[in-house]
């Protein structure tokens, strides 16, 4: 049986998994915080601090098993691909495996979601991006840019847009919300709120927080966060319909912790994607990232490959078998 380690690596959270060909995951889930993103200041440091924090302690519970292979899904990895290479490199020197692959979180989403075939999946947590890959091998990435000039609709630009209705209602320059009492519940005192979201040097997966608080309001009636959902799902429908007219593609997969928002958010991103000049065939999701970077982790020959950073050891380790007790004399 060969095994390998699949690894989901956001901005909120880092998982990692042991994954054994023919059977799947293995056993629970390691999960640790997450990093800035492969592009932001230091992020391959961070990035490989969050990786050994999650892998080391799965490897330690499991000291029989020895996977061939590391694969990360990571984000920011898209648009920092010699980051994600060089994050490849520096994990091969960290972990007991003969081989790393590092890919953008947004393609173990698509792999995961659609089970290693084509169509589009819109992955939507902190950041939201969307990959499509056609079955003439045309791909498309749609937005994914980072938090502060991109990831439309997710879950930091959801939860900025309602700290911001919070400020307007606090100045008196904006319309009374719900939001105002929420964004003081979860961080203190308004005035205080630009330190709040900046403590822990992860201001986007701070601000995403706030979503779900903007989607409880939704759903209770409130007219400002109902607006900014509706805001939301205009952008994210935008992303997906173009990653479809670039593929040529109509099967269509929604991914990603941001759906945990439910009927307030993927309602009218169904409504606004009605729209579209073309059906489209929407289905849920086959797996998750994690499913997509233990799919990817022991298939080089998926059409996801060209988009992976792949870096093996030039001798194999040899593996050691257990040590047995000397016989009595």
């Amino acid at each position: 049986m060969t095994a390998a380690v699949a690894v989901d690596l956001g901005k909120t959270g880092c998982r990692a998994a042991l994954w054994a060909d023919g059977t799947g995951r293995a056993g629970t889930a390691e999960e640790v915080p997450g990093a800035p993103g492969l592009a932001a200041e230091n992020g391959v440091a961070l990035a490989r601090a969050a990786v050994r924090a999650a892998v080391l302690p799965l490897l330690e519970r499991k000291p029989s098993l020895r996977p061939a292979t590391v694969c990360v899904g990571a984000a920011g990895a898209a648009t920092a691909p010699e980051a994600a290479r060089a994050l490849a490199v520096r994990l091969l020197e960290d972990l007991p495996v003969n081989e790393v692959a590092v890919t953008s979180d947004a393609i173990t989403a698509h792999a995961g979601a659609l089970g290693g075939r084509t169509g589009v999946v819109l992955a939507i947590g902190t950041g939201s991006v969307a990959v499509g890959i056609g079955g003439d091998g045309s791909y498309a990435r749609v937005d994914g840019w980072g938090p502060w000039i991109g990831d439309e609709g997710g879950g930091a630009w959801i939860g900025a847009a309602g700290l911001r209705a919070a400020l307007r209602a606090h100045d008196g320059r904006g319309a009374d919300t719900a939001l105002l009492a929420a964004a003081v519940e979860r961080f203190g005192a308004a005035d205080r709120l630009p330190s709040a979201i900046s403590w822990d040097g992860n201001q986007a997966r701070t601000i995403a927080a706030f979503a779900p608080d903007v989607a409880r309001a939704a759903a209770a009636g409130d007219a400002t966060a109902s607006a900014i959902l509706r805001d939301a799902a205009g952008a994210l429908a935008e992303t997906v319909l173009a990653a479809t007219r670039r593929t040529d593609g109509d099967a269509v997969t929604v991914t990603g912790g941001l759906t945990g928002l439910g009927e307030p958010l993927l309602g009218p991103l169904r409504s606004a994607l009605a729209d579209s000049p073309r059906p489209l065939r929407f289905q849920a999701p086959l797996g998750d990232p994690l499913d997509g970077a233990g799919l990817l982790a022991l298939d080089a020959s998926a059409p996801h490959e060209p988009h992976v950073a792949r870096v093996r050891r030039a001798t194999p380790l040899v593996p050691t078998l257990p040590s047995t007790p000397s016989a009595a004399v």
